[in-house]
């Protein structure tokens, strides 16, 4: 375990935190609606609240409304910790140290696209549904399979950050002290130079973009698009 506390950037540690709260709050209500409505594949005694289901789309739609953000600064500013071009390579390399941060790599990168689907799904189904006893809609089901997808992934995520940071790692989200360069008051200059550099096609002082994570990061993209407009035509 690493002794020393590694430095998040700050706007990383916001998103990061904000998703996260919402996404919990999300993924606990989820399994309450579940029980309340459903319960076909076991259930716990959860008091009835029949608000709860729209307590659920509550934070699920404040989650699909930070996530956009998240995804562009995940594919920007913090390409490094996502797949990259040789990471099928370096997954050869058994036990050895890039093999565990290249495994990290893909569990952040699957961390992201499970909460596409979570989201997505979500957005497709109908808040009646289950009110009515409509339990065997497609959508439905698919957004069950996505609450256990992204229950699956949020334990890899903290287990592989644990893996190659250590408990030193994980608090380094929780801290909110910051450099000079990552002061709010400068945000704007930075997201100026951004905006300019992309323009150009280029990326000063920022990790280059690759064709994998480009096509990844227009497919969320796009996904996330389409789930506000595909339910205007149910």
């Amino acid at each position: 375990m690493k002794s020393s506390q590694p430095y998040q950037p700050l706007l990383l540690r916001i998103l990061h935190g904000i998703t996260s709260l919402f996404l919990i709050a999300a993924i606990l209500t989820a399994f309450w609606t579940y029980d309340l409505y459903d319960g076909r594949w076991g259930r716990i005694p959860l008091p009835s609240y029949k608000d709860i289901e729209g307590l659920h789309g509550t934070f699920g739609l404040c989650t699909l409304l930070i996530f956009p953000t998240f995804v562009l600064y995940a594919f920007h500013r913090g390409q490094r910790r996502l797949i990259q071009p040789n990471s099928f390579s370096k997954l050869a390399k058994v036990g050895e140290p890039i093999w565990w941060y290249t495994l990290n790599r893909f569990t952040n990168t699957f961390a992201l696209f499970a909460l596409n689907f979570a989201l997505f799904s979500g957005k497709m189904m109908d808040e009646t549904w289950l009110p009515k006893g409509e339990l065997n809609h497609t959508w439905y089901y698919a957004h069950l399979i996505a609450w256990v997808i992204i229950v699956v992934s949020i334990a890899l995520h903290i287990l592989m950050n644990a893996r190659v940071g250590g408990l030193p790692l994980l608090l380094s989200m929780l801290n909110w002290q910051f450099r000079d360069k990552d002061s709010p008051a400068l945000w704007s200059t930075h997201l100026s130079t951004w905006w300019s550099n992309l323009r150009r096609g280029s990326s000063s002082n920022c990790f280059q973009s690759t064709l994998v994570l480009a096509v990844i990061e227009f497919i969320l993209l796009l996904s996330i698009t389409a789930a506000w407009i595909l339910p205007l035509f149910k």
